[in-house]
């Protein structure tokens, strides 16, 4: 039984959507929030999991406090810690602790807009499909291998907000498949930092992409690696 710690700042929608998954093979040993007020302890709480609280500023250095995160990760002793909107950004050491076993999403089909405001980015951009990532972490921001991306055509009336709620709908049914491959023992990651699927077939494939006809000037996409 493989145990998961679970990271939020905030309501963590993509933890809810793992939790609700019921993995088979994993439990969820525990959701860690740098805020007392996330109301993702709440839901976890609700669901029988054990919630702890690390609060960043209770610390003077982002080294202390990733120390203090680590310490409270490791009482769990997992096998895999997941960022679920976890809005703080880690140290090298704190990366390297858990490296190959340390999971992330982006909602951009990385390594297009890393970092803040990406469907905005992608707005002003002017691209014609965004999406959403996820990746193992690595020491560079947003830049760690590619797990799986979900792929959304931009429409012609789309705003921020539209496009951000059509990526979050697929983020939450990709997260909860990473994870099912990382529990499955499926994953592994190349010597040239491309990660593989054992037994890789047909539509589990790394990219999910909606039906062309939806997606208006667009042609079949391939893979991409961060």
């Amino acid at each position: 039984m493989k145990s998961i710690v679970i990271l939020v700042s905030g309501r963590g929608s993509n933890m809810e959507a793992i939790v609700r998954a019921g993995l088979a093979g994993a439990r969820i040993s525990a959701v860690i929030s740098n805020r007392a007020d996330a109301k993702g302890l709440e839901f976890a709480a609700a669901h029988g999991i054990a919630t702890a609280v690390v609060d960043h500023k209770a610390f003077a250095s982002r080294e202390e406090f990733d120390a203090a995160l680590a310490g409270a990760i490791d009482a769990h002793r997992p096998d895999l810690v997941v960022l679920a909107g976890f809005m703080r950004v880690l140290t090298d050491g704190f990366v390297r602790h858990y490296e190959g076993r340390l999971l992330n999403i982006h909602p951009s089909l990385l390594p297009a807009f890393p970092g803040l405001h990406t469907h905005r980015r992608a707005l002003e951009a002017g691209v014609r499909v965004h999406g959403a990532t996820v990746h193992f972490v690595t020491p560079t921001l947003d830049c760690g291998p590619v797990v799986i991306q979900a792929v959304i055509p931009v429409l012609p009336d789309d705003d921020e907000d539209s496009l951000s709620a059509r990526v979050l709908k697929h983020e939450h049914r990709i997260y909860p498949q990473a994870v099912r491959w990382f529990v499955e023992e499926r994953l592994s990651i190349s010597a040239q930092g491309r990660v593989l699927l054992r037994d890789e077939v047909g539509e589990e494939a790394g990219w999910t992409v909606p039906a062309l006809d939806r997606m208006p000037g667009v042609g079949a996409c391939g893979s991409q690696q961060s």
